[in-house]
């Protein structure tokens, strides 16, 4: 649920933890005011989605007349949230892809063979 994401978020202390915790809080009001989610908590992440944004080139003015060019860098995160308890997943233990491979070996045959 996006609560128990939030409370993670809280914990780690980076710049990037921080920024998606404010895109979080902003997608779950959204969904409560223009979609017509009845409950901010029962909302899952079904998507998060970042792509590259546009990117903008500085001049940085050093000591003696010299300088630096500066390349600034834009992302966009994308966030997908649905109603309801997120889908379940299957545990898939090592010994159950084994067994999937072994049966995937056995399964091969020889093309145009005899």
């Amino acid at each position: 649920m996006i609560d128990d994401a939030l409370t993670q978020l809280d914990h780690i202390n980076m710049k990037g933890a921080k920024i998606v915790k404010e895109i979080l809080l902003e997608a779950q009001d959204m969904a409560v005011k223009d979609h017509n989610v009845e409950f901010r908590s029962n909302l899952h992440i079904s998507r998060a989605i970042s792509s590259k944004g546009e990117h903008d080139k500085a001049i940085r003015i050093h000591a003696k007349g010299r300088y630096g060019i500066m390349n600034i860098n834009y992302n966009h995160f994308y966030v997908c949230l649905k109603e309801g308890p997120p889908p379940k997943q299957e545990v898939v233990t090592g010994y159950d892809q084994a067994r999937e491979y072994i049966e995937n070996q056995r399964k091969r045959t020889i093309i145009r063979g005899l």
